[in-house]
């Protein structure tokens, strides 16, 4: 199996500009990097909350392989990452083959793939920085709610939640940058197929093996820093907010 599809397209085309300073081909690959990285936060979310909270406040047997598993894309190359989600979610995996035969979703050179490899890529960091919220805040507060009479569902979604808000959010800002720069993984499973997987990282590999492509990259490369920038920026305060009201209760 080839490990990535190269663009069958000529970049030369792509250079005509468009409103807004961009072009056509710029416009699709951030349409597609930012739908793709919504769609992997949304899906990430649920799981990423009750990971954190667990990791949290819950003290059990192979905890430090729960805490390896789920950091463990931080420091893994991202082919490794791509590698391994082949060997699983690819059309002979352990798990791809039956999601094909039954429900026919593929992720191999398909959008499918992108999300997955952007969810697994920004996962630690949503993990990280929900787990962080959960520490701050104080355990007797969802003491007092069940001793009113509130379950440990009632107490999580009326107490520890609302408290938890500003890290879930950060969370899911810095998960949703990682996704858009997510590469190594991505061209793994899904390829580089313009309009279909080529994100904002794959286009600019693009460019840059095509002639003037060093130039014209210069437009995409600079939205990607302001989007990533600003991303940094709301998750630093966020935190920043929440330890400071951690701190005055």
């Amino acid at each position: 199996m080839p490990l990535a599809d190269r663009p069958n397209v000529s970049y030369a085309g792509s250079l005509r500009m468009t409103t807004w300073l961009l072009t056509e081909a710029e416009w699709r690959a951030i349409g597609l990097s930012v739908q793709a990285a919504l769609i992997a936060v949304a899906l990430s979310l649920p799981l990423g909350v009750a990971m954190g909270r667990l990791l949290a406040r819950r003290r059990f047997p192979g905890k430090t392989l729960v805490e390896t598993a789920v950091n463990l894309p931080l420091v893994l190359p991202p082919v490794v990452t791509g590698l391994l989600l082949l060997a699983v979610f690819g059309r002979n995996g352990w798990i791809g083959r039956w999601l094909d035969a039954w429900l026919g979703v593929r992720f191999v050179f398909d959008f499918n793939g992108v999300v997955l490899a952007a969810a697994v890529a920004a996962f630690p960091l949503m993990v990280r920085a929900i787990r962080l919220a959960f520490s701050g805040i104080d355990q007797r507060l969802e003491q007092a709610a069940r001793t009113l009479g509130a379950g440990p569902i009632d107490a999580f979604f009326t107490v520890s939640l609302p408290l938890a808000w500003r890290g879930v959010v950060a969370g899911c800002v810095l998960a949703f940058a990682r996704s858009l720069g997510e590469f190594g993984a991505t061209i793994m499973i899904a390829g580089n197929i313009p309009g279909e997987t080529q994100t904002i990282p794959l286009y600019i590999y693009g460019l840059f093996e095509s002639p003037g492509g060093l130039q014209a990259a210069w437009r995409i490369v600079t939205v990607s820093i302001v989007v990533a920038a600003a991303a940094l920026a709301v998750s630093e305060y966020l935190e920043r907010r929440g330890h400071y009201e951690a701190a005055s209760r």
